[in-house]
């Protein structure tokens, strides 16, 4: 799955060079004018990483990189017209992944973008992201907030047969097929418990799901949206 990223600027004209940089490589993006905005995006969206601004509208990108990364510890890269080494620094020592002055090469831009999410997102081979949830498919673990939780053996089939249907139905007759041999019949509440307790290793909240989603009637998603 793409990297989303979510660009934080307020010069439209550069907001949409860069949306159509990263989307040409392959990128997925999400887009804010102003601070409130990038935080609510930023909520909203669960990007992997972040392009913002210094000079914002309703406030500056170094009070606003503090908030962000107080919600969560998400890559940052500033994109300022700034060249100061005073505001580079200032970036740099607060955290920031990099500190990109306007204006730059797309190339430029798109390389270190990429070694910055190479090296912050080191996945292992036999592993997935959901979210916030980390899937380990070869010792079968989910980890989530640097808490591992071990996936019995009918959530790891349930969880690996939705991952490789993800954005698609998967059909309560076909979940149930996967999972237990013989006549299907009365085996849907059973399959509803499993799926509950597999909520409650990869989702946040497991009562209002994001990723793991009830198609009424038919199934079971996994969606698309945060996977990689």
């Amino acid at each position: 799955m793409a990297y989303r990223i979510l660009i934080v600027d307020d010069e439209h004209e550069l907001q949409n060079m860069v949306k159509e940089i990263l989307t040409q490589a392959g990128y997925e993006t999400d887009a804010a004018l102003a601070c409130a905005q990038a935080l609510e995006r930023f909520q909203a969206g669960n990007p992997d990483a972040v392009l913002l601004d210094v000079n914002l509208p309703d406030g500056d990108g170094f009070s606003l990189f503090g908030q962000l990364r107080e919600s969560r510890d998400v890559p940052v890269l500033f994109l300022s017209a700034r060249d100061e080494d005073e505001d580079r620094l200032r970036g740099l020592g607060l955290g920031a992944d990099d500190y990109i002055t306007k204006p730059f090469l797309p190339q430029e831009l798109l390389l270190r973008l990429r070694s910055v999410l190479r090296r912050v997102y080191r996945e292992e081979p036999d592993a997935a992201r959901l979210g916030d949830a980390k899937i380990d498919w070869g010792k079968g673990i989910v980890r989530r907030n640097g808490v591992e939780t071990a996936l019995t053996a009918k959530e790891f089939t349930l969880l690996k047969k939705l991952w490789e249907a993800r954005g698609n139905i998967v059909t309560i007759d076909a979940l149930c097929e996967t999972l237990w041999d013989g006549p299907l019949v009365g085996y849907e509440n059973t399959l509803m418990v499993h799926i509950r307790r597999l909520r409650e290793k990869i989702e946040e909240d497991p009562s209002h799901p994001k990723y793991l989603l009830t198609v009424r009637g038919l199934g079971y998603r996994l969606v698309r949206e945060g996977m990689r």
